[in-house]
């Protein structure tokens, strides 16, 4: 990966190599930690944060679902990204961040309350999570074997690393069958969501995309509403079977690191002319224009450096 020259970690910016935990954190061992994925791109006006409030919001709130007690308030982990973008003086592509909460070494046992709560920021510059071609010309998706856990089992509208195992999984199964990524259905046989990233299908000119029963609450997923909805294009939020994929026009993902992602093939089945729809591609580029500031509706969702 690309190292940058600090990371934040508990209110100090240490040299990348120094910001290390110890092999006995709470969190390495039982998987209780809160992510959050966030992006700052290149304008004409220097770097920008997407929505940077939202996304540091849903990180306190993930927390506060999985029991970690974070010991900053919002505006200062805001404070903090943005002096961390200052400080790693990027000058290249665009800026992923990656804001960390997770229980730190001190105790073992399921048992966590008294485990420290170590808080972490780091970023560096980062291109298309599915590759350029990926944007481009769409990519292949595998619908896994393996489903969503219920609401009874997890808690899927937290952005925490547990959750992720089952992402993992779903993602070496379609990359070893040779897709670029998974998609997972729930239990009951509905899509839920990608490995780290939101669905949505066009048919007959609207779009939709599933109420996310149990999976995270999407910054992105709202973003791509909003631009639809400015674009006059009709956006249903309902269940989605897997037949009516097979017989999708066109598909694409969505999500910080996903962005707009358009999909090709889904289960051998070409989606349309097998390649970027024309209402992908309005979408896509509508929202390129939104995160690198080049639409005046959506600038108040820009935080610049």
């Amino acid at each position: 990966m690309n190292e940058a020259k600090y990371i934040w970690k508990n209110g100090e910016f240490l040299p990348w190599k120094e910001a290390t935990t110890h092999v006995l954190a709470h969190s390495l061992h039982y998987g209780n930690a809160a992510i959050e994925g966030t992006k700052a791109y290149k304008t004409e006006k220097g770097y920008a944060i997407f929505r940077l409030n939202d996304h540091t919001k849903r990180l306190l709130e993930s927390a506060k679902m999985t029991l970690i007690n974070v010991p900053y308030t919002v505006e200062e982990l805001n404070a903090a990204q943005l002096e961390l973008l200052r400080k790693n003086e990027f000058s290249g592509g665009n800026v992923y961040i990656r804001p960390i909460v997770y229980l730190g070494y001190g105790v073992m046992g399921l048992y966590h309350k008294d485990a420290p709560v170590d808080t972490v920021l780091a970023a560096w510059e980062w291109g298309a999570y599915l590759g350029e071609e990926g944007l481009q010309r769409g990519i292949r998706l595998k619908i896994a074997s393996m489903t969503r856990p219920s609401n009874r089992s997890n808690m899927g509208k937290a952005k925490a690393s547990a959750n992720y195992l089952n992402s993992q999984m779903a993602k070496y199964e379609a990359v070893e069958c040779g897709y670029d990524e998974a998609l997972l259905l729930d239990d009951e046989g509905y899509v839920a969501e990608a490995s780290g990233a939101c669905f949505f299908l066009v048919h007959n000119g609207r779009l939709i995309t599933p109420p996310n029963d149990n999976s995270l609450n999407s910054i992105t997923q709202r973003t791509t509403i909003e631009i639809a909805e400015k674009l006059g294009i009709a956006v249903e939020r309902r269940r989605i079977s897997r037949e009516e994929i097979y017989v999708a026009d066109e598909a694409f993902l969505t999500g910080t690191a996903a962005e707009i992602t358009p999909v090709r093939e889904v289960d051998a089945r070409i989606l349309g002319k097998g390649c970027r729809g024309p209402i992908t591609e309005k979408i896509q580029s509508a929202y390129f224009d939104v995160v690198q500031g080049r639409d005046p509706d959506f600038e108040h969702y820009l935080t610049y450096i």
